[in-house]
């Protein structure tokens, strides 16, 4: 589209509504492209005009979703005082935003291949990621966490990978109100501080270098 109008606009967030909806009751693989546009009240080639795929419904979930979030997030990053304080926050406001959503999150987590477009790892992703990642990097600093320099940089990357562990594990958690999940991220969470705490012990020093080492592997960014 070469311009938005408020009638577009309008338009847009109708089909996006009823993309959610759709979602929600057929689940996302059985869900049709020709169903979303019946649900919106508008013609199929409407619905294509302004999304061509599911998958472009989907992105725009992930994006619609990040900037809702933002506002608390910044709220959480500013009123707390500890890491475990902003950690807490950080996760916990993820589990409360896509609960509606927490089918269509299951059947999007097949979708783990960095090669799929859909996958949090892929490239098409990447800058929704990467905001995620800066609010973790922003909790680590605001905290004054200081690890060895080998490591400082990763923590924010690998802070975000433990809320995809703990997020995967919610989608598909079956428990009572997902109390297992929130179990898990309450002793997890203590135990990663734990590790935290103990990382500038002088008789660890001799780890740094290969955990530095094997990081810097699991990102690529080690020479061939």
């Amino acid at each position: 589209m070469s311009q938005a109008t408020p009638k577009s606009e309008a338009t847009r967030a109708r089909i996006f509504a009823a993309a959610l909806r759709v979602f929600r009751e057929r689940g996302f693989h059985e869900s049709t492209m020709r169903e979303i546009a019946t649900q919106a009240g508008v013609a199929l080639g409407a619905a294509y005009y302004y999304f061509d795929s599911k998958d472009a419904l989907v992105m725009a979930f992930y994006e619609e979703a990040q900037a809702q979030m933002a506002p608390a997030l910044h709220r959480i990053l500013a009123e707390g005082r500890s890491l475990e304080q902003r950690l807490r926050g950080l996760i916990g406001q993820k589990f409360e935003h896509f609960a509606p959503n927490r089918a269509l999150m299951s059947a999007l987590s097949a979708h783990i291949d960095p090669n799929h477009p859909l996958s949090p790892f892929s490239a098409r992703t990447a800058s929704i990621r990467d905001a995620d990642i800066a609010f973790f990097a922003r909790a680590v600093a605001d905290s004054g966490v200081r690890l060895p320099a080998s490591i400082q940089p990763y923590l924010p990357r690998l802070l975000w990978l433990y809320q995809m562990g703990l997020m995967l594990f919610w989608v598909y958690d079956s428990s009572p109100k997902q109390v297992r999940t929130h179990q898990l991220f309450d002793k997890t969470l203590h135990m990663l501080l734990f590790g935290l705490k103990i990382a500038s012990v002088p008789l660890l020093r001799p780890l740094y270098r290969p955990a530095g080492e094997l990081l810097k592997i699991v990102y690529g960014e080690s020479a061939p």
